[in-house]
């Protein structure tokens, strides 16, 4: 693993400049383009022009998808679970029949 390196990132036309390893640098400015992007989003939806509501607003906001997304794949690894289940109790039929 390298080490951190300074990366100057861009959020609502600011420079900021974050340590991250090169292995982090994509990761980084990917979340950097995407957080900009919903500040962007906030600030022309409610004509917010405070930087720390804009800020509180967005980080809300991309929670509130975190949480969606967490509990959709808690909803999709219950409904795989299930279906792995069926299937090996349909296995296990077929094979105890097989045995007899």
């Amino acid at each position: 693993m390298s080490t951190p390196a300074p990366v100057s990132v861009s959020i609502l036309d600011r420079e900021f400049l974050v340590a991250c390893t090169d292995e982090e640098r994509p990761g980084l400015i990917a979340a950097a383009a995407y957080l900009d992007g919903k500040m962007r989003e906030v600030k022309s939806a409610a004509r917010a022009s405070g930087l720390d509501r804009i800020a509180v607003l967005a980080a809300l906001n991309i929670t509130h998808e975190l949480i969606a997304a967490r509990q959709q794949g808690s909803h999709q690894a219950d409904a795989v679970a299930q279906h792995v289940q069926a299937l090996k109790h349909k296995l296990e039929g077929v094979l105890s029949a097989s045995v007899k």
